[in-house]
């Protein structure tokens, strides 16, 4: 299976960036994994000028976001790694996201599973957890693609994720979730 990392964390040793590395770590035992630190990409924000619509679906802002899109079709699955920001996923992961429009057509019909790994600082009843998750299960239900997991974290301080009681099993049901 060829799976997707996208981490979308400007944390290059952050807790989204330890979890996302820890889950690359695992899958790459079994599967072929590439992990893309988007935040080391050049990307930028989708402009809704349609050319992409008229040109078969590459966009042409000139950034490397083309290539990352190709990626995740190529993909048998993709895994989405994002802290919160401002009750959000990042603003360089959703740069990202909204490229898919180049290509929804096509993703559509496109089999795919997709997981989703997410940490903040705030406890985890609060309602910026549930309101990324939701953001992707209606992409993943727009897209016909199989929602495999969606985990979320809290945790501050550096590296803190990675010494939370039972985060190494979740991570390993996310990996056989997601492979199945």
């Amino acid at each position: 299976m060829k799976i997707l990392i996208l981490n979308g964390s400007p944390r290059l040793h952050g807790n989204t960036s330890k979890v996302v590395r820890t889950l690359d770590s695992m899958l790459a035992q079994e599967h072929t994994v590439e992990l893309l630190d988007i935040c080391s990409m050049q990307l930028s924000g989708c402009v809704a000028c349609d050319a992409c619509k008229a040109n078969g679906g590459h966009c042409v802002r000139p950034d490397e976001s083309d290539a990352v899109i190709r990626k995740i079709a190529e993909a048998d699955a993709v895994i989405f790694g994002t802290p919160v920001y401002w009750w959000g996923m990042s603003a360089q992961l959703k740069m990202v996201v909204d490229k898919f429009y180049s290509q929804d057509s096509q993703f559509k019909t496109m089999k795919k599973k997709i997981g989703v790994v997410v940490t903040g600082a705030n406890g985890l009843d609060n309602p910026q957890y549930r309101l990324i998750d939701e953001q992707f299960r209606c992409i993943a239900e727009y897209l016909h693609w199989d929602m495999a997991f969606s985990l979320a974290f809290a945790a501050y301080e550096h590296g803190e994720v990675m010494q939370q009681e039972g985060i190494l099993a979740q991570l390993q049901d996310a990996c056989e979730k997601i492979a199945r």
